[in-house]
């Protein structure tokens, strides 16, 4: 891996805390669960085997072959999975141009893209280390159903993705399904080379031999010579006291800072302390409110990091457990992701599994307010008044992600307009990457929604809620879990997608 940028200079290789970081480089090398003191050993003793990925993975080649023998007729391919179990797979698929449908989401709308294509050329991919997430046992149960009303059988058309032994594991193994099995002693963000982010990239024709052969060759050359990740986990931990700015502009890797997001945030953000990634659309647009940026290709930002796509993915996975040393935190666990879920549990439970008819505070046009303000404009001026000194911004948008993208501009009009790190997230899948950091890292967040109506809907198959129940309880709960940090918070919801849309769009650019 290469580096260069104008922040290499603020490196001081004989501080004490580089010092620390060396040390700490040699553990992780050696597997020491203490690396990161008595109170993280326990986690730290089950999650790393993703150390030894870049080797071992190697067995699971000829695996991969064989399956791709036995799927060979189905040229469509859906993942369910969150977190960890898509986003790497998501990278791999954009940067070798490979068509694969990231199914990671609650949206009716969103999961109309997946259950709407032909079936008999599909391949569903459920990728869960326990199989007890909801996101992804919902969709297993819509796509199951459908593949038995076209009078398929479904054992034909899965493949799950497990820890061996694991409740998943035990179900469909006893229906006679295809099962690959991953490595229970590595966490789902540090999956990424192993059976979670490989199978799905192979079986979708993404080089995963190079992918492996870069991360080991990435992996050989710094533990010869370790400067590389000890220079960047030093500078992220010294140079940015809150916020990274990360962009994939001028790279040939698109996606691979919304992967890094999930790794660093939902590792570092806990106990108040944490890197917050910000996932931009250029090297101007991740240095708003003066924060420190990182790039893959040029020479505009702060730290340039240059390498194949195999060699990032251990390179940053380095670096993170590294900077948690820095941060004096446990990387590896995500003690505030539950709340969320909790919460979405008690609302359905509250709602008797209906979605209630929930009354905003005001509606201006085809926009309903559940905040402060008399119209769009004044509730989005006032929740960029309430914005806490140094703290940021992050939209939350629970909406069809494909033919929503739009609303995705307001990261930057928002960004420009407050001056401060503005962060972008689909809900629910935020929820498993930058949602711990919103509870678990510095109190200074502002939270702004959005949900809109769906033009469908559909029963989950095996529960007594629909996916519009679903996702609108996982808004409202991680909208409790929020309130009552006492945060600023605003909730925007589109009686009218489309129309919606335009106007908060409209509305923030005349702020």
């Amino acid at each position: 891996m290469k580096l260069s940028g104008r922040s290499l200079s603020k490196i001081d290789r004989q501080s004490e805390l580089y010092k620390s970081l060396q040390q700490a480089h040699l553990k992780i090398a050696a597997k020491d669960p203490l690396t990161w003191g008595a109170d993280a050993a326990p986690e730290a003793a089950t999650r790393l085997n993703w150390v030894d990925l870049p080797s071992t993975s190697a067995a699971l080649l000829p695996h991969l072959e064989d399956l791709g023998k036995k799927f060979s007729a189905l040229s469509r391919i859906i993942l369910c999975g969150m977190g960890g179990s898509s986003l790497g797979p998501e990278v791999i698929a954009k940067t070798f141009k490979k068509d694969i449908f990231i199914f990671d989401s609650t949206d009716p709308d969103y999961a109309a893209h997946a259950l709407g294509g032909d079936l008999s050329k599909t391949l569903v991919i459920v990728s869960s280390k326990s199989g007890s997430t909801i996101e992804t046992a919902s969709q297993r149960a819509l796509l199951e159903e459908q593949i038995k009303k076209a009078g398929l059988n479904p054992i034909d058309h899965f493949l799950f993705i497990t820890d061996p032994g694991s409740p998943l594991d035990i179900d469909v193994r006893a229906q006679g399904f295809t099962v690959i099995n991953a490595d229970p002693h590595v966490g789902g963000r540090f999956s990424v080379l192993g059976a979670f982010g490989l199978a799905p990239s192979a079986l979708s024709g993404s080089p995963v031999k190079t992918l492996l052969e870069d991360s080991r060759i990435e992996k050989d050359s710094f533990i010869a010579d370790a400067q590389p990740v000890l220079d960047t986990a030093y500078l992220l931990a010294t140079q940015s006291a809150q916020y990274i700015g990360f962009t994939d502009a001028q790279s040939d890797m698109p996606g691979l800072s919304d992967w890094i997001e999930q790794l660093i945030a939902e590792s570092t953000g806990k106990n108040s302390v944490g890197r917050l990634p910000i996932v931009t659309e250029s090297a101007t647009n991740a240095a708003t409110g003066g924060v420190f940026t990182v790039s893959y290709a040029g020479t505009e930002t702060d730290l340039v990091v240059v390498g194949a796509l195999g060699a990032h993915f251990i390179f940053w996975e380095w670096v993170t457990a590294l900077l948690g040393v820095a941060l004096k935190i446990d990387p590896f666990n995500q003690p505030n992701v539950t709340e969320a879920k909790e919460q979405t549990s008690s609302c359905l439970a509250e709602w008797d599994d209906q979605l209630p008819e929930l009354k905003p505070n005001q509606v201006d046009s085809r926009v309903e307010i559940f905040g402060d303000g008399q119209s769009l404009t004044d509730a989005l001026a006032t929740f960029i008044e309430d914005i806490k000194e140094g703290g940021y911004i992050a939209i939350m948008a629970y909406l069809d992600r494909r033919d929503d993208q739009k609303i995705a501009e307001l990261r930057s009009i928002l960004a420009e307009k407050s001056g401060r790190p503005t962060s972008f997230g689909w809900g629910p899948r935020f929820l498993h990457s930058t949602g711990q950091f919103h509870k678990g890292g510095q109190l200074n967040g502002s939270f702004l929604q959005i949900t809109g109506a769906t033009e469908r809907d559909y029963l989950i198959p095996g529960s007594a809620f629909s996916l519009r129940t679903l996702l609108m309880a996982q808004a409202i709960g991680d909208n409790r879990a929020l309130a009552a940090r006492k945060y600023p918070l605003l909730r925007l919801h589109l009686q009218n997608r489309n129309a919606g849309i335009d106007q908060i769009l409209t509305a923030a650019r005349n702020l």
